[in-house]
């Protein structure tokens, strides 16, 4: 019968599991706490999405420091963007809002308008 396999492949097929147990699985290792604390993320509601977005604009204005970098660093375009982006929300989401969501978007909205015309 053709099996379309040599006897050579046969022979490598064999060898290969003997060479792989000597290559064991280190046991999966225990995340850091700062890792762990990284993963246990808020639940994602309309408040934590929009202070989410401002401080991304607060990251981009230099006024907090960039996560990935530890350090500030400024990019105006990218907090005018995210600016827009909040603002458009609060024109497409207008009268689907409770009253505590609507003076939380006009409130941030505000601060980083202003914070973002100091800066420019």
């Amino acid at each position: 019968m053709f099996s379309g396999e040599s006897e050579g492949s046969k022979q490598e097929a064999v060898e290969k599991p003997a060479e792989n147990a000597s290559l064991k699985e280190e046991p999966p290792k225990e995340e850091p706490p700062k890792e762990r604390a990284r993963t246990q993320l808020p639940e994602v509601n309309f408040s934590t999405f929009v202070l989410s977005l401002s401080s991304s604009v607060l990251v981009h204005l230099g006024e907090m420091t960039d996560p990935n970098t530890g350090a500030p660093k400024k990019d105006l375009a990218m907090a005018k963007q995210t600016i827009d982006i909040l603002g458009m929300f609060e024109e497409k989401t207008r009268g689907n809002l409770n009253p505590d969501e609507e003076n939380l978007l006009a409130n941030i909205l505000y601060d980083i308008r202003m914070r973002y015309i100091k800066e420019k």
